[in-house]
């Protein structure tokens, strides 16, 4: 996969949001949301992007369609930065590049009917001319298993699962190469989140689909993934192909996601990893490593050093600084020492 040119392609993104305060709203401080974010998504390849609540997952994914503007960083979308993208030319661009959203509630505009939450896309990007809008959309609700019929009924008369195969459906409207499906089944039923799983696996061996797959839940994103991203306080801190990240995990945070993943045998005894503490305030992220203060193995260098991700082998890439090859760390510790002398130095100055 790694001789393939990326299809997508993420350098240093960042989104910073500023906290303002007092009578003239001056900014005080800056949570980073996202904090320097580097990946890369092969054609026809699922990647799984996990973390807990608040790491910054949903936004990556948004910064990266630019449903939100990034503070910095760039976006290359089969070579093209879309972050210097005009108006118009990113319109264009959308037509290659979907979202599925969390929440199938909400995502559906209740006042409009199946065919015309399908039908929008279809006239806005005039893919379809009008007589041709209700035949594409029946199309499109029976590639998602829906009956053609459900083109003239509303959101509301509709379950969970079936509003986001009505979502899915919408997605597929432009025929995009590349969709991030941000948590597409956490609201869903154990039973119909299995459903919508297959449904995505199998419109991705149809249609020849990349997926970016955003969830909380290490179970559904083994099943479904070919490499995963582990993301702590807005920055990738693990990424490697699933079966070296779920059998040989090398951050201390993945070991401790992995551990918490319920085992569905009683007989099973399995050593879990309790984190102590929580999650630092994305406004005032700790020195060196941002994990440091819960890490279990934490040494001095830790408190010091920013990690990097580093490949320590077969594309298994990692920022912990106590699993980075001897050479790299002693380059690391060496770099570390001289700034703090030179530190010293100004302030004696």
């Amino acid at each position: 996969m790694s001789e393939t040119a990326p299809l997508v392609e993420v350098k240093g993104l960042k989104k910073y949001f500023p906290v303002r305060s007092g009578v003239w709203g001056r900014v005080q401080a800056q949570v980073k949301a996202v904090d320097g974010v580097d990946l890369t998504i092969y054609p026809g390849e699922t990647l799984g992007v996990v973390g807990e609540s608040g790491c910054g997952k949903t936004t990556l994914g948004r910064l990266m369609l630019r449903l939100l503007e990034a503070t910095a960083g760039q976006v290359f979308f089969e070579g093209v930065d879309l972050l210097q993208l005009g108006k118009e030319e990113m319109r264009a661009r959308r037509r290659s590049m979907q979202i599925i959203f969390q929440d199938p509630y909400s995502s559906l505009n209740p006042r409009m009917t199946v065919g015309g939450i399908i039908g929008e896309a279809l006239k806005v990007h005039r893919l379809a001319a009008r007589d041709e809008v209700a035949g594409r959309v029946e199309h499109l609700l029976e590639i998602v298993g829906l009956p053609p019929s459900y083109v003239r009924r509303y959101p509301h008369e509709f379950s969970g699962g079936q509003r986001q195969r009505i979502g899915i459906a919408r997605a597929l409207a432009v025929s995009p190469r590349f969709i991030i499906a941000d948590e597409p089944v956490s609201a869903l039923d154990v039973s119909i989140q299995a459903q919508i799983i297959n449904l995505l696996q199998d419109l991705q061996r149809d249609l020849g689909l990349t997926y970016m797959f955003i969830a909380h839940d290490l179970s559904v994103v083994q099943h479904i993934s070919d490499r995963v991203a582990v993301m702590y306080l807005g920055r990738v801190v693990e990424i490697a192909r699933r079966e070296e990240l779920y059998g040989h995990p090398s951050h201390p945070y993945t070991r401790a996601l992995l551990s918490a993943v319920p085992v569905p045998d009683p007989q099973v005894v399995r050593s879990r990893t309790v984190l102590k503490g929580d999650v630092p305030n994305p406004a005032n992220v700790p020195s060196g490593c941002p994990f440091h203060p819960r890490c279990p193995e934490r040494e001095d260098i830790c408190t010091r050093v920013v990690p990097r991700l580093v490949d320590i082998g077969d594309g298994h890439c990692t920022a912990c600084l106590l699993r980075y090859p001897a050479e790299v760390r002693a380059e690391l510790e060496t770099d570390a020492a001289t700034g703090e002398i030179r530190e010293q130095e100004s302030k004696s100055l």
